[in-house]
């Protein structure tokens, strides 16, 4: 038998042949294979240094939380959340033209790619629960806005929930999860002429959103989906796009052409933070005039609203207008006397805008925002300064909350944060509520 070259020592094989037939050259053999996994062990390394995408979020995260002197870790993951937190206030709070009546379709991936379990406990599940969140905070956050549910799969577009004002029927239509079973492949271009026929009616001043939470990557259409994306930019329809997979080249031309928000969710945290930035009414897009001085301004025009007479419990039962029912309970159109059920929305027999006056007050902290707080780094001495929060009149801390390094975020190493206008000094939860719920800044009332 002719001899083996060196290149075959370095094969490693399990077959008892080539343990038989190298029984004389082991020692040979035993060379080869320590230089060829020496080999393989710096391959290996070279793989480690650049893990996955999904790898690198977890990755040594035990080096950014660090005991304080209690040995405790409260303070610390505590102040990781304020910074995300503060992050979101440090947007700019300049008076910008919104919307603030607002009119959403969100709809919803329903395929079979739903099932994968990279985000747990399946997409599927996690998308219904956040949908939930992001509609009560939407809401709330929108009060005389309303909400549609479009569902795509099996290659068409379902109505899940008709547009309502009402955060309770909304969320009623995903409750129910056996009727929401993910199957087959989505169809983007029969979902998005669904919402888009949804949205033909609404009067200009308001504004036409619509959210896909998708998570497949391919896409069943039965013509070409080019076209519709021309018909939501002739009908001035905000496209916003969360992908749960990876960037289709479709989604972002949507996104981009329409001047929606296109994101890629990374985890299960990136995918919250993603639906809930689009919970801020967008900026108002400039509709030139035709002519004239003012021919790069926005027109100025009026809306016709009208504020109900609510009946109580005790008043006779009639016929309501949106749903044929007899119902004690209700509000009346102060134009046509009809009954609803619910406000904001508009009147079935004289089409007027019925809201409340709560929920108007409630959209204008859009409008005119509260002013971000100014973090105080250091205190002069022999200047006056307060000792206690202005607002839930907590002293401060004496020593630094944190390392100089929190500065460049916005954060306080004190807990300390000044309002430009009336000059009180407010502690980190103080100014997040403020911002947050409050929209109103107690010390100057601004």
């Amino acid at each position: 038998m002719p001899p083996r070259q060196a290149d075959d020592y370095a094969d490693e094989s399990d077959s008892d042949i080539d343990i038989l037939e190298d029984s004389g050259n082991r020692s040979k053999k035993g060379k080869g294979k320590a230089i060829d996994r020496s080999k393989k062990d710096k391959g290996k390394g070279k793989s480690s240094e650049q893990p996955y995408a999904w790898e690198a979020s977890y990755t040594r995260s035990w080096d950014t939380v660090q005991e304080d002197e209690a040995g405790s870790l409260t303070t610390a993951v505590a102040d990781l959340l304020a910074r995300n937190r503060r992050r979101r206030l440090l947007a700019p709070a300049d008076a910008i033209r919104r919307t603030i009546i607002r009119h959403l379709i969100i709809i919803l991936d329903l395929s079979l790619s739903m099932l994968d379990r990279d985000m747990r406990p399946t997409r599927f599940d996690l998308s219904l629960e956040y949908a939930r969140e992001f509609i009560v905070e939407w809401f709330d956050q929108n009060p005389l806005g309303q909400i549609g549910l479009v569902g795509m799969r099996a290659g068409l577009g379902e109505r899940l929930s008709e547009m309502s004002g009402n955060p309770q029927d909304v969320l009623k239509a995903i409750s129910e999860r056996h009727r929401l079973e993910p199957a087959g492949e989505p169809s983007l271009q029969n979902a998005i002429e669904m919402a888009r026929g949804s949205m033909g009616h609404l009067p200009t001043h308001s504004s036409r959103e619509i959210l896909i939470i998708f998570g497949s990557l391919t896409t069943v259409d039965p013509g070409n989906i080019l076209e519709t994306l021309e018909r939501c930019v002739q009908d001035r329809i905000r496209v916003s796009v969360v992908a749960l997979a990876a960037e289709m080249k479709v989604c972002r031309e949507f996104c981009d052409k329409t001047g929606g928000q296109f994101g890629v969710a990374m985890n299960e945290g990136h995918f919250k933070d993603l639906l809930f930035e689009l919970i801020p009414p967008p900026a108002q897009r400039a509709l030139s005039r035709a002519a004239g001085a003012g021919a790069n301004k926005p027109d100025a025009d009026l809306m016709m609203m009208g504020f109900p007479v609510r009946l109580p419990d005790t008043s006779p039962p009639a016929l309501c207008v949106c749903h044929s029912e007899l119902k004690s309970e209700g509000f009346l159109c102060p134009r046509c006397s009809a009954k609803v059920c619910d406000v904001p929305t508009d009147c079935d027999i004289c089409g007027l805008m019925i809201v409340s006056s709560p929920h108007l007050a409630r959209s204008y902290h859009h409008l005119f925002p509260v002013k971000p707080y100014q973090a105080v780094t250091t205190l002069e001495e022999g200047s006056a300064f307060a000792k206690s929060c202005h607002a839930c009149a907590r002293s401060f801390p004496d020593a630094p909350l944190a390392s100089s390094t929190a500065t460049a975020e916005g954060m306080s190493p004190i807990g300390r944060y000044r309002c430009p206008d009336c000059q009180h000094d407010f502690c980190t939860e103080c100014d997040v509520f403020i911002h947050d719920v409050v929209h109103c800044c107690p010390g100057c009332g601004k």
